[in-house]
């Protein structure tokens, strides 16, 4: 027969090794909780930032750090100079990434600055601030940042360090949102009706290097680079004179995003782009005629 005492620390040690299992398996189920939270985190911070999952060896700067630090650190726009002109971070320096002289002007940079290098683009779904990063490492230019939340983010957030139009701070409900602009796209062929069938301004702010020389609509459309405001003042000038519809064009569907702003301070309220651009025109073309 076995002693009370005895039964009792042998039902004692059963408790134990029952509550140690118990705690194992709680352990468990809590670190299998925060591996499938860290892989949901980790999901959605890559669908909120495609480019991280692209360029993993690429340091990033979230918004509010870069908010903290904003005196210690050099702010660099890789857009080009029209998006820079429209709307900036305050204080930043303009090296776009298309630039063939990039590397030669980030490098004086950092050799007359010792600070973190801060580059930035458009937004989430821009790359040309990871690929400036990943540029500038390459050349052994170090300690480089991608601020990928992008400016549109920036000035929402810190309108007192943003600069729209040459105007600080800015006045968030000036900015334009993407339901905004979507209202002032037409695709290639509702853009080439208008054109055919309108008496409409027709535009076409295209880069020499993306015209190619080609026209789209021969005989109809005019020619203005972003950067000539004085040709640009005189068509908006003429639409709203003549009370005509500004047709406008570019290569890729982006850059009008940034003229939207020029044409509203300007008082200009009927205008429309063609959705993608001439590279969406051409393609449809090409779908219309292997068709």
């Amino acid at each position: 027969m076995v002693s009370r005492s005895v039964g009792g620390k042998m039902l004692a040690q059963i408790g134990i090794k029952v509550l140690d299992r118990i705690r194992c398996g709680v352990l468990f189920m809590a670190t299998v909780v925060c591996l499938v939270a860290s892989a949901s985190y980790a999901a959605d911070i890559e669908e909120e930032f495609p480019g991280r999952g692209l360029y993993p060896l690429v340091p990033v700067i979230e918004l509010e750090d870069l908010q903290n630090q904003f005196n210690d650190v050099v702010v660099v726009d890789v857009r080009s100079q029209y998006e820079f002109e429209t709307l900036r971070v305050k204080g930043a320096v303009n090296i776009p990434l298309s630039s063939p002289t990039f590397v030669e002007q980030m490098g004086k940079l950092r050799t007359n600055d010792a600070r973190p290098i801060v580059v930035y683009c458009n937004g989430k779904t821009c790359m040309k601030s990871y690929k400036a990063a990943l540029k500038c490492s390459v050349n052994k230019i170090d300690n480089v940042l991608a601020f990928d939340a992008g400016i549109m983010d920036w000035a929402r957030s810190y309108p007192e360090n943003a600069v729209l139009l040459g105007r600080s701070p800015v006045d968030p409900n000036k900015l334009i949102s993407q339901e905004e602009f979507k209202k002032h796209l037409l695709s290639p062929d509702q853009y080439g009706e208008q054109v055919a069938t309108s008496s409409a301004i027709v535009l076409d702010v295209r880069d020499r290097f993306q015209r190619e020389g080609l026209s789209l609509f021969v005989g109809r459309e005019r020619r203005a680079y972003l950067d000539d405001t004085k040709t640009l003042e005189r068509y908006i000038d003429k639409a709203k004179r003549e009370n005509k519809t500004l047709l406008v064009h570019d290569a890729a569907g982006k850059q009008v995003r940034w003229l939207q702003y020029y044409l509203k301070d300007k008082g200009l309220s009927d205008f429309y782009f063609m959705e993608g651009g001439t590279s969406a025109y051409y393609e449809q073309m090409k779908k219309e005629f292997i068709r």
